[in-house]
Protein backbone atom coordinates (compact mmCIF):
# COMPACT_ATOMS: atom_id res chain seq x y z
CA UNK A 1 0.00 0.00 0.00
CA UNK A 2 1.42 2.94 -1.09
CA UNK A 3 -1.36 5.73 -1.02
CA UNK A 4 -4.38 5.92 1.12
CA UNK A 5 -7.36 8.27 -0.27
CA UNK A 6 -9.17 9.51 2.73
CA UNK A 7 -13.47 10.33 2.27
CA UNK A 8 -14.54 13.51 4.53
CA UNK A 9 -18.39 13.36 4.67
CA UNK A 10 -19.20 10.44 6.50
CA UNK A 11 -15.89 9.05 6.78
CA UNK A 12 -13.43 11.34 8.58
CA UNK A 13 -16.06 13.57 9.47
CA UNK A 14 -19.04 12.59 12.11
CA UNK A 15 -21.57 14.42 10.20
CA UNK A 16 -24.26 11.95 8.60
CA UNK A 17 -26.64 13.55 11.42
CA UNK A 18 -26.28 17.46 9.71
CA UNK A 19 -27.13 16.30 6.02
CA UNK A 20 -30.04 14.33 7.09
CA UNK A 21 -31.29 17.86 8.85
CA UNK A 22 -29.77 19.29 5.90
CA UNK A 23 -32.03 17.55 3.67
CA UNK A 24 -35.28 18.29 5.88
CA UNK A 25 -34.59 21.56 5.55
CA UNK A 26 -34.79 21.38 1.83
CA UNK A 27 -38.17 19.03 2.78
CA UNK A 28 -39.47 21.84 4.60
CA UNK A 29 -38.82 24.95 1.89
CA UNK A 30 -40.67 22.79 -0.63
CA UNK A 31 -43.69 21.83 1.47
CA UNK A 32 -42.97 17.73 1.50
CA UNK A 33 -42.75 15.73 4.72
CA UNK A 34 -39.74 15.19 6.93
CA UNK A 35 -37.71 11.70 6.51
CA UNK A 36 -36.03 9.76 9.08
CA UNK A 37 -32.15 8.77 8.83
CA UNK A 38 -32.87 4.92 7.70
CA UNK A 39 -35.50 6.47 4.41
CA UNK A 40 -32.25 8.33 4.20
CA UNK A 41 -30.00 5.58 4.02
CA UNK A 42 -32.34 3.13 1.89
CA UNK A 43 -33.25 6.07 -0.80
CA UNK A 44 -29.56 7.65 -0.89
CA UNK A 45 -27.42 7.42 -4.34
CA UNK A 46 -25.81 9.48 -6.57
CA UNK A 47 -26.07 11.29 -8.26
CA UNK A 48 -27.36 13.63 -5.69
CA UNK A 49 -30.07 15.20 -7.45
CA UNK A 50 -31.16 11.63 -8.83
CA UNK A 51 -31.70 11.24 -4.30
CA UNK A 52 -33.74 14.10 -4.22
CA UNK A 53 -35.95 12.81 -7.00
CA UNK A 54 -36.73 9.99 -5.15
CA UNK A 55 -37.04 12.07 -1.84
CA UNK A 56 -39.47 14.39 -3.68
CA UNK A 57 -41.23 11.58 -5.74
CA UNK A 58 -40.62 13.50 -8.99
CA UNK A 59 -37.87 15.23 -11.71
CA UNK A 60 -36.57 18.30 -10.34
CA UNK A 61 -35.67 21.07 -12.84
CA UNK A 62 -32.60 22.42 -13.17
CA UNK A 63 -33.19 26.32 -11.91
CA UNK A 64 -35.21 24.61 -8.77
CA UNK A 65 -32.25 21.94 -8.11
CA UNK A 66 -29.52 24.91 -7.47
CA UNK A 67 -32.14 26.35 -5.35
CA UNK A 68 -32.14 23.17 -3.40
CA UNK A 69 -28.62 22.79 -3.42
CA UNK A 70 -28.25 26.27 -1.58
CA UNK A 71 -30.66 25.53 0.76
CA UNK A 72 -29.14 22.80 1.96
CA UNK A 73 -25.46 23.80 1.92
CA UNK A 74 -27.04 26.82 3.74
CA UNK A 75 -28.46 24.73 6.18
CA UNK A 76 -26.17 22.36 6.48
CA UNK A 77 -23.18 24.96 7.11
CA UNK A 78 -25.15 26.67 10.03
CA UNK A 79 -25.18 23.49 12.02
CA UNK A 80 -21.06 22.47 11.81
CA UNK A 81 -20.96 23.14 15.00
CA UNK A 82 -22.98 20.52 16.09
CA UNK A 83 -20.66 17.86 14.06
CA UNK A 84 -17.13 16.76 14.82
CA UNK A 85 -14.13 14.51 13.45
CA UNK A 86 -14.68 10.34 13.82
CA UNK A 87 -13.67 9.14 17.51
CA UNK A 88 -10.60 7.43 15.65
CA UNK A 89 -10.13 9.98 13.09
CA UNK A 90 -6.88 11.55 14.14
CA UNK A 91 -5.25 8.24 15.71
CA UNK A 92 -6.07 6.67 12.20
CA UNK A 93 -4.36 9.22 10.19
CA UNK A 94 -1.41 9.29 12.72
CA UNK A 95 -1.77 5.75 12.21
CA UNK A 96 -0.94 5.82 8.44
CA UNK A 97 1.26 8.77 8.48
CA UNK A 98 3.63 6.61 11.19
CA UNK A 99 3.81 3.87 8.16
CA UNK A 100 5.05 6.13 5.89
CA UNK A 101 2.23 5.73 3.48
CA UNK A 102 1.25 8.83 1.75
CA UNK A 103 -2.88 9.94 2.46
CA UNK A 104 -4.97 12.89 0.69
CA UNK A 105 -8.69 13.43 0.87
CA UNK A 106 -11.00 13.90 -1.40
CA UNK A 107 -14.55 15.38 -0.71
CA UNK A 108 -17.89 15.76 -2.73
CA UNK A 109 -18.08 18.54 -0.55
CA UNK A 110 -17.45 22.23 -2.06
CA UNK A 111 -13.85 22.96 -1.66
CA UNK A 112 -13.89 26.30 -1.05
CA UNK A 113 -15.90 25.66 2.27
CA UNK A 114 -14.25 21.47 2.78
CA UNK A 115 -10.27 23.17 3.07
CA UNK A 116 -11.23 26.06 6.04
CA UNK A 117 -13.00 22.74 7.75
CA UNK A 118 -10.35 20.82 7.69
CA UNK A 119 -7.84 23.51 8.92
CA UNK A 120 -10.39 24.33 11.42
CA UNK A 121 -9.77 20.74 13.09
CA UNK A 122 -6.19 20.95 13.10
CA UNK A 123 -5.27 17.92 10.19
CA UNK A 124 -5.02 20.05 7.32
CA UNK A 125 -1.05 19.29 7.43
CA UNK A 126 -1.48 14.80 7.55
CA UNK A 127 -2.63 15.21 3.84
CA UNK A 128 -0.69 15.56 0.88
CA UNK A 129 -3.33 16.69 -1.21
CA UNK A 130 -7.09 18.12 -0.42
CA UNK A 131 -9.37 18.26 -2.95
CA UNK A 132 -13.19 18.87 -3.24
CA UNK A 133 -15.40 19.95 -5.47
CA UNK A 134 -15.24 23.02 -7.75
CA UNK A 135 -17.95 24.55 -9.59
CA UNK A 136 -21.19 22.65 -9.83
CA UNK A 137 -21.60 19.12 -7.35
CA UNK A 138 -23.98 16.03 -7.13
CA UNK A 139 -22.22 14.07 -9.44
CA UNK A 140 -20.55 10.95 -9.04
CA UNK A 141 -16.76 10.54 -7.99
CA UNK A 142 -15.29 8.57 -10.34
CA UNK A 143 -14.19 11.36 -12.15
CA UNK A 144 -12.66 13.19 -9.49
CA UNK A 145 -11.32 10.48 -7.94
CA UNK A 146 -9.22 10.23 -11.47
CA UNK A 147 -8.56 13.84 -11.40
CA UNK A 148 -7.49 13.46 -7.70
CA UNK A 149 -4.99 11.02 -8.48
CA UNK A 150 -3.51 12.23 -11.18
CA UNK A 151 -2.46 15.14 -9.14
CA UNK A 152 -1.42 13.84 -5.92
CA UNK A 153 0.63 10.91 -7.24
CA UNK A 154 3.45 11.87 -8.63
CA UNK A 155 5.25 8.87 -9.25
CA UNK A 156 4.71 6.49 -12.52
CA UNK A 157 5.02 3.23 -10.86
CA UNK A 158 2.62 3.77 -8.55
CA UNK A 159 -0.26 1.40 -10.16
CA UNK A 160 -3.93 2.16 -9.08
CA UNK A 161 -4.21 -1.05 -7.02
CA UNK A 162 -1.25 0.61 -4.79
CA UNK A 163 -4.20 3.10 -3.74
CA UNK A 164 -6.52 2.44 -1.10
CA UNK A 165 -9.92 4.46 -1.21
CA UNK A 166 -11.70 4.44 2.41
CA UNK A 167 -15.46 5.98 2.07
CA UNK A 168 -19.03 5.62 3.64
CA UNK A 169 -21.08 5.38 0.38
CA UNK A 170 -21.71 2.99 -2.70
CA UNK A 171 -19.90 5.68 -4.48
CA UNK A 172 -16.50 5.16 -3.08
CA UNK A 173 -17.05 1.60 -4.11
CA UNK A 174 -17.52 2.88 -7.62
CA UNK A 175 -15.44 5.73 -7.78
CA UNK A 176 -12.39 2.85 -6.37
CA UNK A 177 -13.63 0.10 -9.40
CA UNK A 178 -13.54 2.41 -12.07
CA UNK A 179 -10.05 3.39 -11.47
CA UNK A 180 -8.82 -0.41 -10.17
CA UNK A 181 -7.87 1.31 -6.73
CA UNK A 182 -8.56 -1.01 -3.87
CA UNK A 183 -11.36 -0.05 -1.68
CA UNK A 184 -12.44 -0.47 2.42
CA UNK A 185 -16.32 0.63 2.94
CA UNK A 186 -17.14 2.16 6.48
CA UNK A 187 -20.07 1.71 7.88
CA UNK A 188 -20.51 5.80 8.90
CA UNK A 189 -24.20 5.95 8.02
CA UNK A 190 -24.63 6.96 4.50
CA UNK A 191 -26.13 3.63 3.29
CA UNK A 192 -27.49 0.33 5.26
CA UNK A 193 -24.55 -2.31 5.83
CA UNK A 194 -26.19 -4.26 3.52
CA UNK A 195 -25.72 -2.52 0.94
CA UNK A 196 -22.04 -1.36 1.70
CA UNK A 197 -21.17 -5.28 1.59
CA UNK A 198 -23.30 -5.84 -1.71
CA UNK A 199 -20.57 -3.90 -3.40
CA UNK A 200 -18.25 -6.94 -2.86
CA UNK A 201 -15.47 -4.90 -0.54
CA UNK A 202 -14.96 -5.67 2.69
CA UNK A 203 -16.76 -3.02 5.34
CA UNK A 204 -15.41 -1.78 8.73
CA UNK A 205 -17.56 -0.47 11.59
CA UNK A 206 -14.30 1.78 12.82
CA UNK A 207 -11.68 3.96 10.66
CA UNK A 208 -8.73 1.80 12.76
CA UNK A 209 -10.81 -1.61 12.02
CA UNK A 210 -10.65 -0.42 8.25
CA UNK A 211 -6.71 -0.12 8.78
CA UNK A 212 -6.29 -3.10 10.22
CA UNK A 213 -8.14 -4.88 7.19
CA UNK A 214 -6.15 -2.86 4.82
CA UNK A 215 -2.65 -4.39 6.52
CA UNK A 216 -1.81 -1.08 7.73
CA UNK A 217 -2.41 -2.11 11.42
Amino acid sequence: MRHVVWDWNGTLFDDHHLVVDGLNAVLDDVGIPRVDIATYQRLYTRPVQVFYERVFGRAIAAEEWQHVDDVFHDAYAAALARAGLASDAEVSLDHVAGTGTAQSLLSMYRHDDLVPLVTRFGIADRFARIDGVRGGGGGTKAPYLQAHLDRVIADPATDADDVLVIGDAVDDAAAATDVGARCILYDGGAHPRGQLEATGYPVASTLTQALEIAGLS
